[in-house]
C-alpha cells in the first residue's frame, strides 16, 4: 500500500503496487534468456548464495523475511547496541596495537594518541614488548585519559602488576583507570596448547571489581579461532563457551554474576565481508544477553566488544589493497556497534608497520567517524530485512555450535581433545577449495596480480606464541606459488613464461586471453602475447578464442604449437579438442593447475 505524505504528493501514486510473485516472474525471464528454465521459488533460489555454517543469502529480502524484534539500544537483548546512545558522537574507541618499541622513546605510541588514537593495545612478554619495558612504552602517556589494554599471555599477572604499579606511581586515581588487563588463559591455550591455572586471573578480577571500577581483568579473545580458519558461527560459539567458562570460575571465586559479567571484554574479527561482520557483532550481543539472562542478570548482559580487522584477509602481495579491505572491515565494525576498533596497518603481514602505515590505519577510523558520520546514528543497519535476517540466522548457527561445545565438556575440553581443532580445520579446508578455485577471489593475489610490483619490505615483527591452533591466511597457497616464481627470477633473471596463442579478432579472443593471463600471473607465470611461440621463451602455451573458432581451428593451432616446441598446450574454456592437454576455465582448481605447471617448467 502506497502511503501518501502529509502534503498529498506521492511520486508513486500512479503506479500499482508490485508483488513478490511479479518480481519472481521477471527473474524467470532473465534466467530463461541464459538457458535456465526455472520458476517461482526455484528461480529465486538460483540467485541465492550459500555461506559457511549452512547460511544462505537470498537475492531479495522483504517484510516476509522478518526476524525477531531486536529491541532498542541499551536494552536486552542488546542487538542494536550495548548503550542507549551508541558509541556517542565521538564514535568508537580507536585502539592502536603495539608489539615492539624502537631504541629510543616510544614515539609511535605517542604519535598514535596525538593523532586520532584514543586507547592503546600493548602486546607484552612472549611475542611482544618485554614486560620491564612497559614504563618506557607508556612514558609521556596521560594514563588518566588513555585506556590501556594488555595482551601478555602467560605474563599477564606480571604485566598487570607492573601497570597497576605505574598507575600508583603516577598518582592516577583508581576511579580514573580505564582499560583491560587482558587475562585470557583459554585464549593462550588455544594459541600455544599450554594450559594455565585460572586462580591468578580470578584474583585480578576480584581486585579490579573491588578497587578499579573502570578496569576489566579478562578478555575473551575469539581471534585464535578466526585465525585458525573458523567460520563466523564457530568464532561466536567458541567465544560464548569461553565466556561461560570464565563466568563459572569468577563466581566460584566469590564475584556476583553482575560483577563477573562486568569483568569481560570480547574481541572479534572484522572482515571485508561487510554484512556478515555487521550481523556477527549484532548476533554476538544477542547471544551474550541470552547467557546473562540464563545466569539471572539480564540487565548486565551488554557485551563490550573490541573488534580487529582480520589478519587472515591481509595479503603480502600488493599489500596496498589491504587499505581497502581494512576500510570496509572498519566500516562494518562501526556499523555493527563495536565499542573499540583496531585497524591493522596495511603492512601487518610483512612485519613491523612503518609510520605511514600506522597513520593510514588511524585515519581510517577518523574518516569513518568524522567525515562519513557513521556514529551519528545508533545501529544504522537496524531494520534492514537482510541484516536482521542474517543476524538471526547467524545467531541460531552460533548458538547451536556453542551448545555442542558445552555438551562435549566446555571450551577447555574441546581444545584439549582436539575436537575444536578438527572443526576449524574442516571449515578451513572447504574455504581453501573456494580460494583455490577463485570462487572467493583475492584482489591483487588470485585476481589482477601485478608481477612487476616492487616488494614492500619491513623489519620482522616479534614471533607470536605458537604451538596450538594454526594461523592461516587466505593468500597462503598463492604466496607459495609466487615465492617459487621469485626464486626462479632470482636464479635465472626471468620469470617462468607461458605463451597466449590467440585465434581470430580481438573481439573473439580478448575475454579468454585476459582470463588466462590473469590466472597464470596468480602463480607468478608471465604471459607472453607478442610474436611467435618460438621467440617467446615459453615452454607451454594457452589457446584463446571463441567456441566457434575452437571447433574450426583449435586442433590445428595446437599441432603448430607442438611443432614449434610447446611441451604442454592448454585451452581457455571447456570442451574436448584434438591436441589439447588440459583446460583452464572459471571454477577450475587454479592452485593445482599453477603448481603442476611450475613443476613441469622446473620451477622448484
Amino acid at each position: 500500500m502506497t502511503v501518501l505524505p502529509d502534503d498529498g504528493l506521492s511520486l508513486a501514486a500512479e503506479f500499482p503496487d508490485a508483488t513478490h510473485e511479479q518480481w519472481q516472474r521477471l527473474v524467470e525471464g532473465v534466467l530463461r534468456r541464459s538457458g535456465r528454465e526455472l520458476s517461482g521459488e526455484a528461480a529465486e533460489d538460483a540467485l541465492s548464495t550459500t555461506l559457511e555454517d549452512g547460511l544462505r543469502t537470498r537475492p531479495l529480502y522483504t517484510a516476509r523475511d522478518g526476524a525477531p524484534d531486536p529491541g532498542l539500544p541499551g536494552f536486552a537483548p542488546f542487538v542494536r547496541g550495548s548503550r542507549p546512545e551508541g558509541t556517542g558522537p565521538g564514535g568508537w574507541d580507536v585502539r592502536q596495537r603495539h608489539t615492539a618499541l624502537g631504541d629510543g622513546p616510544a614515539d609511535a605510541v605517542l604519535a598514535d594518541l596525538e593523532n586520532g588514537g584514543t586507547s592503546l593495545w600493548l602486546v607484552l612478554g612472549e611475542g611482544g614488548i618485554p614486560v620491564p619495558e612497559l614504563a618506557r612504552a607508556l612514558d609521556g602517556v596521560y594514563l588518566d585519559l588513555a585506556p590501556v589494554v594488555l595482551d601478555a599471555g602467560r605474563d599477564t599477572v606480571r604485566a598487570a602488576e607492573a601497570l597497576l604499579r605505574l598507575y600508583a606511581d603516577k598518582g592516577v586515581d583508581a576511579g580514573a583507570v580505564r582499560g583491560n588487563l587482558g587475562g585470557d588463559p583459554l585464549g593462550y591455550e588455544a594459541r600455544t596448547g599450554t594450559a594455565l591455572a585460572f586462580a591468578p586471573y580470578a584474583e585480578l578480577a576480584v581486585r579490579c571489581a573491588e578497587g578499579y571500577p573502570g578496569l576489566r581483568a579478562l578478555t575473551v579473545d575469539a581471534l585464535p579461532y578466526h585465525e585458525a580458519g573458523g567460520s563466523a558461527a564457530q568464532e561466536l560459539g567458541a567465544s560464548l563457551a569461553t565466556g561461560v567458562a570464565y563466568l563459572r570460575e569468577l563466581t566460584e571465586a566469590g564475584l556476583g554474576v553482575e560483577q563477573a559479567l562486568g569483568q569481560l571484554e570480547f574481541r572479534y574479527s572484522a572482515t571485508a565481508d561487510q554484512f556478515l561482520t555487521i550481523a556477527k557483532l549484532r548476533a554476538a550481543r544477542r547471544l551474550w544477553a541470552r547467557v546473562a539472562e540464563v545466569c539471572g542478570a539480564p540487565a548486565a548482559g551488554a557485551q563490550t566488544q573490541h573488534v580487529v580487522t582480520s589478519p587472515v584477509m591481509m595479503t603480502r602481495r600488493d599489500p596496498w589493497v589491504n587499505m581497502l579491505r581494512t576500510t570496509v572491515a572498519a566500516l562494518a565494525a562501526g556499523v555493527g556497534g563495536a565499542d573499540a576498533v583496531t585497524v591493522l596497518p596495511f603492512d601487518h603481514a610483512l612485519g613491523l608497520p612503518d609510520a605511514f602505515a600506522r597513520r593510514i590505519a588511524r585515519n581510517t577510523s577518523s574518516i569513518l567517524i568524522e567525515e562519513s558520520h557513521l556514529a551519528r546514528v545508533v545501529d544504522p543497519a537496524g531494520g534492514s530485512w537482510y541484516v536482521e535476517r542474517l543476524t538471526d540466522d547467524l545467531a541460531e548457527a552460533a548458538w547451536s555450535f556453542f551448545r555442542s561445545v558445552e555438551r562435549d565438556g566446555g571450551q577447555a575440553a574441546v581444545l584439549r581433545s582436539g575436537r575444536l581443532r578438527t572443526d576449524l580445520a574442516t571449515t578451513w579446508a572447504e574455504r581453501s577449495k573456494r580460494l583455490a578455485r577463485r570462487r572467493e577471489p583475492i584482489t591483487g593475489v588470485s585476481e589482477f596480480p601485478l608481477l612487476s610490483e616492487k616488494p614492500v619490505e619491513r623489519p620482522p615483527a616479534p614471533e607470536p606464541p605458537s604451538g596450538g591452533l594454526p594461523r592461516v591466511r587466505r593468500d597462503e597457497a598463492y604466496e607459495e606459488l609466487r615465492a617459487r616464481s621469485d626464486a626462479h627470477l632470482a636464479r635465472t633473471g626471468a620469470r617462468p613464461r607461458i605463451y597466449l596463442a590467440t585465434i581470430g579478432s580481438p573481439a573473439e579472443y580478448t575475454a579468454r586471453a585476459s582470463f588466462a593471463a590473469n590466472l597464470f600471473q596468480a602463480g607468478g607465470i608471465e604471459p607472453v602475447t607478442e610474436g611467435e611461440f618460438a621467440d617467446s621463451g615459453a615452454t607451454e602455451a594457452v589457446v584463446c578464442s571463441s567456441d566457434a573458432l575452437y571447433a574450426e581451428q583449435a586442433g590445428q593451432v595446437a599441432e603448430s604449437l607442438r611443432a614449434a616446441g610447446a611441451r604442454h598446450v592448454f585451452l581457455a574454456g571447456r570442451g574436448e579438442y584434438p591436441g589439447i592437454d588440459s583446460y583452464v576455465f572459471a571454477g577450475c582448481d587454479a592452485v593445482d593447475v599453477l603448481s603442476a605447471t611450475l613443476d613441469r617448467m622446473g620451477v622448484s
